[in-house]
């Protein structure tokens, strides 16, 4: 097992942020590691995800929703070929600090036998994916009053 966690605390109510990290025709343009999802997020769903980990090959899958809890959670298990080859469980966290802030925790444990053998990539790549759409989730929410790109 291998667990990825990265957490950033953003000015703006868990409200505001869910509504930009569930807006998926907006991906495109602010998000530089999760490039398109496409699909209804409810859990039993089937979605499809476009990652582009940085300094690496664009990745496709069509993970399943696990769970949405709206304003707090919403996460995915996405797989290689069958269970237990590269399996990997991505999870958004919204925690309200009471502040004006939300704490937004995005985080992915990968299972199976290719784990191992990604160590590097996953350490390197997928993390600084994951850092740099936080850094654009932060800047997009704390930008304007919807926080949507442009306006």
């Amino acid at each position: 097992m291998k667990e990825i966690r990265t957490e950033i605390v953003i000015k703006a109510s868990p409200v505001k942020i869910w509504k930009i990290l569930t807006n998926f025709e907006r991906y495109p343009t602010w998000n530089p590691f999760i490039i398109s999802i496409q699909g209804t997020l409810a859990a039993g769903n089937i979605i499809q995800v476009e990652l582009a980990p940085p300094d690496a090959k664009r990745m496709k899958m069509k993970p399943r929703v696990l769970r949405v809890i709206p304003n707090q959670e919403f996460r995915w298990l996405g797989r290689i070929l069958i269970p237990g080859i590269f399996d990997g469980e991505h999870i958004f966290e919204l925690r309200d600090n009471k502040n004006e802030t939300t704490t937004v925790i995005q985080r992915e444990i990968f299972t199976g036998i290719l784990v191992p053998f990604l160590k590097k990539l996953l350490d390197d790549n997928t993390r600084r994916g994951f850092e740099s759409m936080n850094s654009e989730l932060k800047k997009i929410c704390e930008a304007n009053s919807e926080g949507i790109p442009g306006n």
